[in-house]
């Protein structure tokens, strides 16, 4: 089994001691110095407002670069059995989507908590079972005549789609600082709201109706955005926060979702 599939069998398991260390082990060598880097890169952020419009201006660029190729490609060209290779790819995220962000909660001061904890009320359907978003995604892989098993997808996914959710695992449990997280999670939030474009545009072009799950991720996110950075705000208002681990949050999340978006979609058009 692949590191990285190994790492999310991990994440979703129960662990020995033998286990822990491997999953450990993985994370020592994969997304630790890749944190470390990049937080020795972060610029010297003069407080938290200069910080929060350091990372307009980072989304605002990545915006304003429009869709890279690969998202062309999926809105403008792809084929419905290439559109599926996609949907596949991430599906080990859909289908659990935001069980890995549960354990940064017990982790953060209670204003700081519930801002993140009404961003995830509403990604696990607000209570109700048909708008859960991993529930959506299942209607989704339903009407591409794929299976809701989320066993099917692992034995098939590529590792840097296992990388996208195990990233998410080790900023909520893992992670020296909670701040990670909270960089991370605005960072997400907020690019989402053009990331996502291409995936309804491929949608509507290809006829495909249970689109809903991208739908829905366009319309609500700008208010989980601003939850976001009002979580950011919370826990600045009860102690120092370090500024370097938000905007590593930031920067380490931008990269392993491209990564991601243009391996799944490398490997659709192979298909």
């Amino acid at each position: 089994m692949s590191e990285q599939r190994r790492l999310y069998v991990h994440n979703r398991s129960v662990l020995g001691a033998d286990a822990y260390a491997d999953l450990l082990d993985i994370e020592s060598r994969w997304v630790v110095p890749k944190a470390a880097e990049l937080e020795a890169a972060a610029p010297a952020f003069s407080d938290r407002r200069d910080l929060m419009d350091a990372i307009e201006a980072f989304l605002k660029e990545e915006e304003a670069a429009g869709p890279s190729e690969h998202e062309r490609f999926l809105a403008e060209e792809a084929t419905l059995d290439q559109f599926r290779v996609v949907v596949r790819e991430f599906a080990v995220d859909g289908l659990v989507e935001s069980q890995s962000h549960l354990g940064i909660l017990p982790r953060l001061p209670h204003k700081a908590r519930m801002a993140v904890l009404r961003v995830l009320i509403d990604e696990f359907g607000c209570g109700n079972d048909e708008q859960e978003h991993s529930a959506l995604y299942g209607k989704l892989v339903t009407e591409l005549g794929m299976p809701v098993d989320l066993d099917w997808y692992v034995e098939r996914a590529g590792e840097e789609s296992f990388a996208y959710v195990n990233l998410f695992h080790w900023l909520a449990e893992r992670a020296p600082a909670p701040e990670y997280f909270l960089g991370a999670y605005t960072y997400f939030e907020s690019s989402v709201l053009y990331a996502f474009r291409c995936y309804a545009q491929a949608c509507e072009r290809l006829g495909v109706v249970n689109r809903k799950y991208y739908d829905e991720h366009l319309y609500i996110d700008a208010f989980h955005s601003k939850q976001m950075q009002g979580a950011v705000k919370a826990l600045a208002d009860e102690r120092p926060v370090d500024l370097a681990k938000v905007w590593t949050g930031v920067t380490l999340t931008s990269g392993v979702v491209a990564e991601a978006t243009a391996a799944a979609i490398d490997r659709a058009r192979a298909a």
